[in-house]
């Protein structure tokens, strides 16, 4: 406990937060456990996962605490709803926390934010939740298959119907499944300044757990530690923290030495890092975005990786820029997509997102490749990729460009699916500009 604050008010209050106030989960999360760094590793990890479990589990935590309790969670107070959320999570998902201790608990905090009139039916509510938590009614799965895997892995019965509809009933319950498997950190070693050997060891000698990942020499996965701005290793800028299906962009661009790239929606820098750091020095890669805060992220991802050939630009990637015509070699269109395959990692995107965005999304993925396709040379390559899955976004939006611009071709496509490389769904298009 710090400051008179428990680790269960500081996820109640980052719940309310997200849920209540539209704020998105690993922004204050992140925020919330880099202002309480001091506290031990357990506490911090307790906070994580109490937020994050709550998230992932939520249409099926108000499942079961509309099965018991007459007042609905869509009708209760803000604060109490997202009290009573994280309560049942504790009593299904975390055995070792005692059941008596969560309700006490969850009646302590009702009380201290002036809800004590409610503090019975809250008691009540959880202590019967608690003693029936093994023989929960879930929708029937040969009658409402639609409805039981939205409940069962809680996500929108809207995105169920669309991978069901995409990917069909086995690959959908698939999909939902990796998602609430659990996330692994990959980290992509800095090779402008150390060797993976090298940052192995280092890793090593600070404590961290590191796995080799196949067939990707220059990437790990890490584990067993705090935080990472307590390691020196990633102070120090020796490594990038990146999911491994993310590093695939710079595994099928294939920079070459002395080429000129251009990425167009750069924000963070991870992958025009990457392709600077395969440059070796040689050549530039120009990372762009559209607003000076987001520059400011790849300027500092600069700095710490120490690349003398890259630079950031402030730029909208949706306005025509005559100076970059027949300019890159590699064009990286890394575009703004619905996220649809990172919903195990930002677990509250499912609940943001709608049907009628992605059309939208879409739509701003045809205009950003109508303005920029001519940045690349003749005989070079555009790689168009989004994290998401979603074929209006992907195969239909190559097809789309290919028949509209025919000087260019398919070279290779991949729809990745979570825990197929990496954590997250990602797509990849190789498009070769033809002509000298």
């Amino acid at each position: 406990m710090t400051d008179n604050i428990s680790t269960r008010e500081l996820s109640l209050q980052m719940l309310i937060e997200i849920n209540e106030k539209g704020q998105f989960s690993h922004i204050v999360l992140k925020g919330v456990l880099d202002k309480y760094q001091y506290l031990p590793k357990k506490e911090r990890a307790f906070i994580t996962r109490l937020t994050d479990g709550t998230m992932e589990h939520l249409i099926e935590l108000d499942h079961i605490i509309d099965l018991f309790s007459k007042t609905k969670t869509k009708k209760m107070k803000p604060l109490i709803r997202n009290l009573m959320r994280m309560s049942v999570y504790q009593i299904k998902y975390m055995d070792s926390v005692p059941d008596a201790a969560v309700c006490n608990e969850a009646v302590k905090l009702a009380k201290k934010h002036k809800f004590g009139q409610l503090s019975g039916f809250v008691n009540g509510v959880l202590r019967n939740i608690a003693r029936n938590i093994n023989d929960i009614k879930y929708p029937d799965v040969k009658k409402e298959f639609n409805k039981y895997l939205s409940v069962r892995y809680s996500m929108p019965e809207w995105i169920v119907r669309k991978f069901i509809k995409d990917y069909g009933n086995e690959k959908t319950q698939e999909i939902l499944a990796a998602f609430q498997s659990g996330n692994s950190i990959s980290i992509r070693v800095n090779t402008a300044k150390c060797t993976p050997s090298e940052l192995k060891d280092i890793l090593c000698d600070e404590g961290v757990c590191v796995e080799e990942i196949e067939g990707l020499d220059y990437a790990f996965v890490i584990s067993g530690f705090d935080y990472l701005n307590s390691l020196e290793s990633f102070r120090n800028g020796l490594f990038y923290v990146q999911d491994v299906s993310s590093m695939m962009v710079a595994e099928y661009a294939k920079p070459e030495h002395g080429d000129h790239v251009i990425d167009v929606c750069a924000a963070p820098g991870g992958k025009s890092t990457h392709i600077a750091e395969l440059l070796n020095g040689s050549g530039f890669v120009e990372a762009r975005d559209l607003t000076d805060y987001k520059v400011s992220l790849i300027e500092e991802n600069i700095k710490r990786h120490g690349l003398s050939n890259m630079g950031a630009v402030c730029m909208d990637a949706t306005v025509f820029d005559e100076a970059s015509v027949e300019k890159a070699d590699i064009l990286i269109c890394d575009l703004p997509c619905s996220g649809l395959g990172v919903l195990g990692r930002k677990k509250d995107i499912r609940y943001k997102m709608t049907e009628q965005s992605l059309d939208g999304l879409a739509e701003l993925q045809k205009e950003i490749l109508d303005t920029v396709h001519t940045y690349v040379r003749k005989g070079k390559k555009l790689i168009y990729s989004t994290c998401t899955m979603n074929p209006a976004e992907n195969e239909e939006n190559v097809r789309w460009f290919i028949n509209r611009y025919p000087e260019f071709e398919l070279e290779t496509s991949k729809q990745m699916f979570p825990k197929e490389i990496g954590n997250d769904g990602f797509f990849i298009a190789v498009l070769k500009r033809n002509g000298r």
